[in-house]
């Protein structure tokens, strides 16, 4: 038993538990116990509890070259389905025995530069980006990181990347498919943000599948906004309080969509009788609105969990492709 003021050794643990030094390491450098641990794995770790031993992750750092920890820039972090992708990352770096390092910058080019910076100080071994303004080309090779693993989440770039994220492209001809199969030819799209791929993305998808319809919208059916709920009351107040107001229209988020459905109430149209809505993303509260809204479900936290399992890829010396997962529609009473 080792004194009161000082930690056990490996030596000691392994002794006291029955094992060799290298089994004693091998269990420990685990951060949780793993399913199917022998008894002799199991009595490790609980020696360990008992003497009070602590890994000495900056030594083992030293050994490795790694820090076992991951950089995140995640800008909008309020946002419900941001921070269920960060959940989903935070939880799957966890177990794989890695840390996370957050920062969440404002939506500025600068402020993402000394976002990396100070993670890059930090020593992480990869960085995981997700942002409005995504990182193009110049802008990753003008931040010298060498060699340093770098995925995008949610949000793909021009850059040469890998990327992890949702199929939004078929998220939006999802979208236009389920309003042309209800009769919807009067229809109008609220597009978010032009920078940001996601909001690209689903826009050219609905666009394109009204076109193979023979539908084209003229601009001022094409509507700019934010991703938030102000947002979707601007752009919903541009489109509604007029005498030529569509019949039908999707938004690229949940967040505009309900900004819309305010303004649909407060004009006094009925939904889905005067105006049938389509969101995107199926944030929790979209299927308790006073009128159920009617979404393109997109997989928040697994697209944080793959995103983690590929930049491990990278940082084990293989490959990452870009992973673009499954989106559904879900129907409800606002179409």
């Amino acid at each position: 038993m080792p004194p009161p003021d000082r930690a056990p050794t490996l030596k000691e643990i392994a002794e006291r538990a029955g094992v060799h030094v290298s089994t004693a390491s091998r269990v420990l450098r685990q951060p949780e116990p793993v399913d199917g641990w022998s008894a002799s794995a199991l009595r490790v770790r609980e020696v360990a509890e008992e003497l009070g031993y602590q890994r000495n992750l900056w030594a083992a750092s030293l050994r490795t070259r790694r820090t076992t920890t991951l950089g995140v820039v995640m800008p909008r972090l309020t946002d419900g389905v941001v921070a269920t992708t960060y959940q989903g990352i935070e939880e799957a770096a966890t177990r794989a025995g890695y840390s996370v390092l957050l920062s969440s910058p404002p939506d500025d080019l600068d402020a993402q530069r000394r976002a990396i910076g100070l993670l890059v100080g930090r020593q992480v071994d990869g960085l995981l980006l997700s942002s409005l303004h995504i990182p193009g080309r110049p802008f990753v090779d003008s931040l010298a990181l060498g060699p340093l693993p770098i995925l995008t989440v949610t949000r793909h770039a021009d850059a040469g990347l890998p990327f992890a994220g949702g199929d939004d492209y078929r998220g939006g001809t999802l979208a236009a498919r389920h309003l042309l199969d209800r009769g919807y030819t009067d229809l109008a799209i609220i597009a978010g943000p032009e920078h940001a791929s996601t909001a690209r993305d689903r826009t050219n998808g609905f666009l394109r599948t009204l076109e193979d319809a023979s539908i084209v919208l003229p601009p001022e059916r094409i509507v700019r906004s934010g991703f938030d709920v102000a947002g979707g009351v601007e752009a919903g107040r541009a489109l509604l309080d007029r005498p030529d107001r569509p019949r039908a229209v999707f938004t690229v988020s949940d967040t505009i969509a309900i900004g819309v459905l305010g303004v649909a109430r407060d004009l006094g149209l009925s939904v889905p009788d005067d105006l049938a809505v389509v969101g995107y993303n199926d944030i929790p509260i979209a299927a308790q609105l006073p009128v159920a809204l009617t979404t393109v479900r997109s997989p928040a936290y697994d697209i944080g969990a793959v995103a983690v399992r590929s930049l491990l890829d990278l940082l084990r010396g293989a490959d990452a492709e870009t992973v673009r997962l499954p989106v559904e529609l879900v129907s409800r009473a606002s179409t």
